[in-house]
């Protein structure tokens, strides 16, 4: 019995003095975490970069349409048309770059607040991007004229013209196992007061009365 223990004995311990598989061992159980650890921290970086330009292009696409200057002295309106429009929304190509622009959806709005404190929609256009287009397509928006719109509190000031922008971009991570393989939505909007005028039409809406913006 003392023989078969000692043999036992010995044998246990050649088996723990034996490591020549615990590198590898070690190898196959960690690589797969620092996979995903680097590609996990590659695609937040890349969604967090992406995430920036949207807020971004939702501030320069408002920005840039409350620029219109009024085209005569007598009137505190301004007009902006396709042309205009198109060229703003093509802003965002530009903005998005390096990433592609596709997953964008951008939308351009005049809100007018009245004097009961209602925010409501006095016109809008929607906008698209192709597949490796250099141009945006101006398309229907989803809002209408005279929908009601919730606005944050401090801009709901009385008879005002504001231009809302809204953007939506669809992120699809290259590797969907370390974020959503459907891809996050990222949204943002801002609101900008016209500069140099009161008020900015669309298709002559609104309706200027003697020249000047209506404010009901």
């Amino acid at each position: 019995m003392s023989r078969m223990s000692f043999g036992m004995r010995r044998c246990l311990k050649g088996l723990l003095a034996d490591r020549s598989g615990i590198a590898a061992t070690e190898f196959a159980v960690i690589v797969p975490v620092m996979l995903v650890m680097f590609f996990g921290t590659v695609e937040f970086s890349t969604g967090l970069a992406i995430d920036r330009k949207v807020t971004l292009i939702a501030r320069t696409l408002s920005d840039l349409a409350s620029q219109s200057s009024t085209a005569t002295s007598n009137q505190n309106a301004s007009a902006i048309d396709d042309a205009s429009l198109t060229n703003i929304f093509t802003a965002a190509i530009a903005i998005l770059t390096p990433y592609p622009a596709v997953p964008a959806k951008v939308t351009l709005s005049e809100v007018y607040v009245d004097s009961n404190n209602v925010a409501k929609i006095k016109w809008s256009k929607a906008a698209v991007i192709g597949a490796g287009a250099t141009q945006a397509t101006l398309a229907a928006s989803n809002h209408n004229p005279d929908d009601v719109i919730s606005v944050p509190q401090p801009l709901l000031v009385k008879q005002t013209y504001m231009i809302f922008s809204e953007v939506s971009y669809l992120y699809v991570p290259s590797v969907g196992y370390v974020m959503g393989k459907s891809g996050i939505t990222m949204n943002d909007a801002s609101y900008t007061r016209p500069r140099q005028v009161f008020c900015v039409t669309y298709n002559n809406v609104p309706v200027l009365l003697n020249g000047q913006c209506p404010t009901p």
